[in-house]
């Protein structure tokens, strides 16, 4: 019900302004326009926003409809809106972090084309008008414990007699039941704590070795889905052949961030109209205020001004750009898992304080906790123009990674 803001922070741009209005995607350009001249950056840097904003044209004209879709398949996004948009370096740097929550890597990293279906502004740089839809994917269902419902609703499907109800509007509120979760009269199954070490395909069966209360125990079925993390399952099952153990270890995980800040009001939020911020200077690429979640029994409206969640998400980038994206990855995820709480902790005081301080927020007083959710195994690898060939039909990594093997199937 608010409205969106990008936040530029004292650190990163010399003083903290706040610029309701403005978003790095899709948008009101008018309103955007209007906003660039408070904007802490150079006088050339708002002029070449200004000419972009104000910009219709089609920078590609004349090009066939493949030539255009094979450009914009092989320039980066920032290139992009430096040589054909105007912008300055200073100027492109603002649209960096806008992918880091939906990809997990930055704007320099991806495709012009990529970033066009992500909703960054461009399309009036071909022929088209700016994209105002406002939305990446429609309406989203937002369970107020994140993905765990979704494995609640799982699992209850499974085995009905961990928890009473049927569907996604009691799931928030159902308790349940672990003790019925691995009952040798059901016909499913669940061990917890039971990480699987080795996977072994032995004339028509499969023999599972896990690791449960520091001890090794094995069980044997006729056959086995490894539903797992594809670049671990070398590891898991080196019986593979050479090929498909090289096509799994292919996919490198996205690095992912979320944290959480509970707040004691949304007061200051309510009084400044924003319902968060893109930060494009700082840790998390984004920040928003989590209100009027309603599922079930589970009611949080839009009019409550008392206590509340801001959520930022994004990602860690990597220590310096221009590596290969699974060096990036990689590289993001040891920044991510070397840093201490504290640096989070202050991440989030600070663009709090700087952000909504001048609506009365104070950091000391107003945060009343904060969780740090590292996922430094957590987007899905998938192909990017800029970085992965056009594989021929059936010998892409994937397809090559997910043939069974005598009784077993990968997931």
């Amino acid at each position: 019900k608010l409205g969106p803001a990008v936040y530029f922070d004292a650190e990163t741009y010399g003083r903290d302004v706040l610029l309701p209005g403005f978003t790095p995607r899709w948008g009101d350009f008018d309103s955007i326009l209007g906003q660039l001249d408070a904007a802490p950056l150079s006088q050339e840097s708002r002029d070449s926003l200004k000419r972009f904003y104000s910009t219709r044209s089609d920078v590609l004209e004349g090009r066939s409809p493949e030539e255009r879709r094979q450009f914009l398949r092989q320039i980066s996004y920032t290139d992009f809106v430096r040589q054909y948009g105007g912008l300055t370096e200073e100027a492109a740097e603002i649209f960096y972090n806008a992918t880091h929550g939906y990809w997990g890597i930055g704007a320099d990293s991806m495709s012009a084309a990529e970033c066009e279906g992500a909703g960054l502004p461009m399309t009036h740089l071909l022929g088209g008008e700016p994209d105002t839809s406002g939305s990446i994917g429609g309406e989203v269902v937002h369970f107020p414990d994140g993905s765990a419902s979704l494995a609640r609703l799982m699992v209850r499907a499974l085995i009905p007699a961990v928890a009473d109800g049927r569907g996604m509007d009691d799931i928030v509120t159902a308790e349940f039941d672990y003790s019925q979760l691995d009952r040798p009269d059901s016909p499913v199954r669940l061990r917890l704590d039971s990480t699987a070490v080795h996977v072994e395909e032995t004339s028509g069966a499969v023999n599972v070795s896990f690791v449960r209360n520091g001890e090794t125990a094995s069980v044997t079925g006729r056959s086995c889905v490894l539903a797992c993390y594809h670049r671990i399952i070398p590891y898991l099952c080196p019986q593979l052949p050479a090929a498909q153990r090289e096509a799994l270890a292919y996919q490198v995980r996205r690095p992912l961030l979320l944290t959480n800040g509970l707040i004691r009001n949304t007061e200051a939020a309510d009084k400044l109209g924003i319902s968060g911020a893109y930060c494009p200077g700082r840790l998390h690429g984004a920040t928003w205020l989590v209100k009027g979640v309603e599922v079930g029994d589970y009611r949080h409206g839009w009019d409550d001004s008392g206590p509340a969640v801001m959520q930022f998400w994004g990602s860690v980038a990597p220590t310096k750009r221009g590596l290969d994206i699974r060096e990036q990855h990689m590289s993001s995820r040891r920044r991510m898992l070397a840093m201490r709480f504290r640096t989070f902790e202050r991440e989030v005081r600070t663009v709090l304080d700087g952000m909504l301080g001048p609506a009365g927020f104070s950091a000391a007083d107003d945060i009343l906790a904060i969780t740090v959710n590292r996922w430094p195994h957590g987007y899905s690898y998938d192909y990017l123009d800029l970085w992965d060939p056009e594989f021929p039909p059936g010998e892409a990594p994937h397809e090559i990674a997910r043939k069974p093997f005598g009784s077993i199937t990968f997931a």
